[in-house]
């Protein structure tokens, strides 16, 4: 457990793309278990907001997981502002869903760099800290991660990459440190906001409006996995939405 002087007890969690969704939801939920809390994201507005709203030794950075040198920076702040880093979440991510083709150059390497290489900077960075405090490592993956569908290719290629990496580190890290995989699959965030293909975003809308799961299903579930015992870990966990197919 991470703690420095005059900081509040208690161990720290870091989430990245902490503005909005997935993230948001789970610094809720990691707050409301105890946890101090790093908020990771571009919009500082977004996540300094959300650290005044949770306090209790909440701190907001400006961090882009494309860019190392601001992880790096992130970094050198958790450890010296709140001892270390218990809990890594990577969340930060991209669904820019279309037909795979040529004009989808731009956003194929937009959804890798984020989705995939983002992660694993994040997780370089950090992970002497992890190590060094026994930690939990928990990569936001996607139902996606396990079947690809028409229009999902690439989204799909870094979902499938990152459960194939998660499940190496498990095995390269265990004891000292759990790694999860969350698969969720359709839950109601702005991941579908971003889609810039008319079909494919009128279709993703549609299916989302329908039968879509809130973000705070998906942050309950983080946090009941990393409060279990030490003994033991959800090494992977698949979360739809009852009626989706």
């Amino acid at each position: 457990m991470s703690s420095t002087p005059g900081q509040n007890n208690g161990p720290v969690a870091v989430i990245t793309g902490a503005s909005s969704g997935i993230g948001e939801a789970t610094a809720r939920a990691l707050a409301a278990s105890g946890y101090r809390v790093a908020l990771l994201a571009r919009r500082a507005d977004r996540v300094k907001a959300l650290a005044d709203e949770l306090a209790h030794g909440a701190i907001a950075i400006q961090a882009d997981v494309t860019d190392r040198d601001s992880v790096v920076k992130a970094a050198e702040r958790v450890k010296t502002e709140l001892g270390g880093t218990d809990v890594l979440v990577n969340n930060a991510g991209v669904m820019l869903l279309a037909p795979f083709n040529g004009e989808g150059h731009d956003d194929h390497r937009r959804m890798i760099e984020a989705n995939l290489l983002g992660a694993m900077t994040v997780t370089e960075v950090f992970l002497d800290q992890l190590v060094d405090g026994g930690g939990d490592l928990v990569n936001l993956s996607s139902v996606a991660g396990r079947t690809a569908r028409p229009g999902n290719a690439v989204y799909a290629a870094t979902k499938w990459g990152l459960n194939g990496w998660s499940e190496s580190l498990r095995q390269e890290l265990q004891p000292g440190v759990r790694v999860m995989v969350i698969e969720p699959g359709a839950v109601a965030t702005e991941l579908t906001d971003h889609i810039a293909n008319p079909d494919s975003k009128q279709a993703a809308e549609q299916m989302y409006q329908q039968l879509a799961i809130t973000a705070d299903d998906i942050a309950e579930v983080i946090a009941f996995a990393v409060t279990r015992p030490r003994r033991m870990t959800l090494n992977e966990i698949l979360v739809r939405p009852t009626a989706q197919r």
